[in-house]
């Protein structure tokens, strides 16, 4: 090793250089020898490494391969040797120079600690790629757990460099960690609350990638694009993003429309308040003309014989139409807007269907319909909804039934002569 390190420095003092010139210029030749072949390592590894596995990858049916070359983890793990064979050299070009030796040592072993980190990056990187190709997976929060431990390995990679610069065992620091633990919790308080609800959310399936949620107390409302350690991100339908807390989602109360999507049907619940004083029992004259309303004619004619032998048999003194049992034009309507709907083609027939009478209001009988329609896309949800009810509405006048609206100024202010 001592004629090693010494190769050019006879050279130079042949030449009738003095030995302080001597040792200088013997460190630089030795450096750039060493740096050349280090580049040279390095370059033909680096080939070797890349062609390798870019043959492997081609034969493969996996694509983990690919998205490990794809993240450069095998261009960064071909550093790794030439770092090594670096840290063998620095005593050899710096053995007349301690002090030189002792900072560059250093320096490079720094370099080689954040290559390593480097190099673990990517490989937790290649693993969040590959595992959001896999069904089981490609909806869950694995960028949680990339972070965390990108974080630990990061705060340990810093430890080991602060050891290295320091020249003290890196078991005292770790050691020193459980006196610090206090400090290290309010630290990294929020990354701990959002790992601990990132394994909860993933563990109780609360919210997936790609579920629609609700988010009222943060104003989202749309599609989850990213479950991250410290952060959901949500597209809402106006294409802003919403950013919420991950501890929000165990902590807070939000809506799910995952179950309405995967279910048979979107489902439509909306009432129609009708004005008291328009209800009323309908005449015999009455339910003939609304006979003539196909959907119902079967269900009046029916009702109309049922009701007249009731009467009949009872001896009751019809009158009063409030005497024994009769017709009103709020039950006919409400079978009427139940057999339209239950013959609505985007109606889903195998789910429930129902128009049922809510507890009266200040405004009047709300007739709510109940069903679920067959497509559940947003746009085409909205259209069968509002086809449904342009339809109950511009109906109820043939009930004569009002629909309950306040009145308006032009309905308020008489009219000028």
């Amino acid at each position: 090793m001592e004629n090693t390190s010494h190769l050019f420095y006879n050279y130079f003092i042949k030449l009738g250089l003095n030995g302080v010139w001597a040792k200088y210029l013997n460190m630089f030749a030795l450096l750039f020898i060493s740096l050349l072949i280090i580049y040279l390592i390095d370059l033909v590894i680096k080939k070797i490494l890349l062609n390798f596995f870019s043959k492997i990858a081609s034969k493969t049916k996996s694509d983990f391969d690919n998205i490990l070359i794809g993240n450069k983890v095998f261009r960064k793990v071909a550093h790794i040797i030439p770092f090594y064979i670096s840290l063998q050299f620095i005593p050899i070009i710096f053995s007349d120079f301690n002090f030189a030796e002792k900072i560059v040592y250093k320096t490079v072993e720094v370099v080689f600690v954040i290559l390593i980190l480097l190099v673990i990056r990517s490989v937790l990187n290649a693993l969040k790629d590959y595992f959001r190709t896999l069904p089981r997976l490609k909806d869950k929060p694995i960028d949680s757990f990339v972070q965390v431990f990108m974080i630990f390995t990061w705060v340990s990679g810093l430890l080991i460099i602060f050891a290295i610069v320091s020249g003290t065992e890196i078991w005292k620091f770790f050691t020193a960690l459980g006196a610090a633990s206090a400090v290290l919790l309010l630290v990294f308080k929020d990354t701990i609350l959002g790992f601990v609800a990132s394994i909860q959310v993933s563990i109780n399936d609360m919210v997936r990638i790609g579920d629609w949620i609700t988010f009222e107390k943060y104003g989202a409302d749309g599609t989850v694009i990213e479950i991250n350690l410290a952060t959901v991100k949500v597209q809402n339908f106006d294409k802003t993003i919403t950013t919420i807390p991950t501890y929000a989602m165990i902590s807070d109360s939000f809506k799910n429309w995952r179950g309405m999507e995967s279910s048979d049907g979107r489902r439509i619940k909306r009432a129609l308040t009708i004005k008291l004083n328009s209800i009323s029992y309908l005449t015999e004259d009455k339910v003939n003309d609304l006979k003539k309303i196909k959907l119902i004619t079967s269900y009046l004619e029916n009702s109309q014989n049922s009701i007249k032998n009731y009467n009949k048999e009872n001896s009751i003194n019809k009158e009063l139409l409030i005497n024994g049992r009769n017709l009103t034009n709020i039950g006919v309507f409400r079978k009427y807007a139940e057999t339209y709907i239950e013959n609505h083609s985007a109606i889903n027939k195998d789910m429930m269907i129902m128009t049922r009478q809510l507890p009266p209001t200040t405004q009047g009988l709300p007739i709510e319909i109940y069903a679920f329609s067959s497509d559940k896309r947003w746009q085409n949800y909205e259209y069968i909804m509002a086809d449904v009810f342009d339809h109950l509405i511009a109906a109820v006048p043939y009930f004569d039934l009002e629909i309950f609206e306040l009145p308006s100024q032009l309905q308020t202010q008489p009219l000028k002569d």
